[in-house]
């Protein structure tokens, strides 16, 4: 579908240079761009391709000449991020669901689940008893929704999605193929104390002391997990991640949580509002994050800490212990990121011995 600058700027709240009558059919990168294409040229460092490509019209930077760039029409873009977030929603032709339309024949509805007539039901779903859909509603190929769930308007599941029972979800909610919310968490006891317990007391000093019985000792017990998940508004769920149930109470993720692909939640988990985890994070179970913090990628978070408000760890860290607010932490053990590279650089610094390889 073309689109005019006039109407991308329209609803991008963006101004325009040159002539904004000129329509586009796709973004493409400054140096592929042809006279179809809407350029996304959004830093300086782009100017060369726009040049030398043959682009009629881009997004570019504040204070560019679109004559000297060869350009015919641009929309300016102050914050280029922003931009492309609004560009990219407004050039979505959403092929996943385009032309699909009512409730295939093939899909297994529970008659007591309440389904709203402008829902899009995929091919081979299977919606649980009493289940709740908010309008405008798309569950896509082989999505299941277990019983007593409810997921609030607008909400789009991908392919293969699980949500499971006792899920409360909040409008807006979009989950990537194959996420799992609502799963058993990952919790066991034994009849004595455990290796871990053991591991803990004896804090690697020694070997560990033998169980006293040794048929019985090691046997896991399991804790079922009976309370389910409460999701706020506008959360995102990447492919292939997991939120587990709560043992009594839910695990709660808060409004805006966006979450990346390969990221495990854990049962209890309290995620406040408009937290970033990336790929392959894990948050072991019953932490307590605040608002706004990032996880960068394979950060973990260890059992029952808190996480103070606009922390941002960076990637690979692994919190070990209580962080306080705004910090930003690095390493294992993660710690304040002065003190971090402090260390790595003293490390470095050190003269390596006559034996040292």
């Amino acid at each position: 579908m073309r689109h005019s600058l006039q109407e991308i700027a329209a609803e991008l709240g963006a101004e325009t240079q040159g002539d904004a009558t000129l329509t586009v059919e796709r973004l493409a990168e400054p140096g592929a761009a042809g006279p179809d294409d809407l350029a996304m040229a959004l830093t300086p460092k782009f100017a060369d391709q726009l040049v030398a490509g043959r682009a009629r019209a881009a997004v570019i930077w504040p204070d560019a000449d679109i004559g000297a760039l060869g350009l015919e029409g641009a929309i300016v873009a102050p914050r280029g991020r922003l931009a492309m977030a609004g560009l990219t929603e407004i050039m979505d032709d959403d092929p996943v669901f385009a032309g699909l339309s009512g409730h295939h024949s093939t899909a297994v509805i529970d008659p007591t689940a309440q389904v709203p007539g402008d829902a899009v039901i995929g091919p081979l779903v299977v919606i649980g008893a009493g289940v709740v859909l908010g309008p405008g509603a798309r569950i896509g190929p082989h999505v299941s929704i277990g019983p007593g769930a409810r997921i609030g308007a607008g909400a789009t599941l991908h392919a293969g999605v699980r949500i499971g029972a006792r899920v409360h979800i909040g409008a807006r909610f979009i989950a990537q193929p194959g996420a799992v919310i609502g799963g058993d968490g990952f919790s066991f006891t034994t009849m004595g104390p455990s290796n871990a317990e053991r591991a803990r007391r004896q804090r690697g000093g020694r070997p560990l002391d033998p169980p006293s019985d040794p048929d019985v000792e090691g046997r896991w017990h399991r804790i079922h997990s009976l309370g389910g998940v409460e999701i706020g508004d506008d959360v995102e769920i990447g492919a292939n991640s997991t939120v587990d149930a709560g043992t009594i109470r839910a695990t709660r993720i808060g409004n805006g949580v966006k979450i990346d692909n390969l990221v495990q939640v854990g049962h209890n988990v309290v995620l406040g509002a408009d937290c970033l985890l990336c790929a392959h994070v894990a948050v072991a179970g019953s932490s307590v994050l605040g608002a706004r913090v990032i996880l960068g990628g394979k950060a973990g978070v260890a059992d029952n800490l808190k996480v103070g408000r606009d922390v941002v760890a960076g990637g690979g860290a692994v919190i070990l212990s209580d962080v306080g607010d705004g910090l930003f932490v690095s390493g294992h053990p993660a710690k304040p990121t002065h003190a971090h590279r402090a260390e790595q650089r003293a490390l470095r610094r050190l003269v390596r011995g006559p034996g040292d390889a």
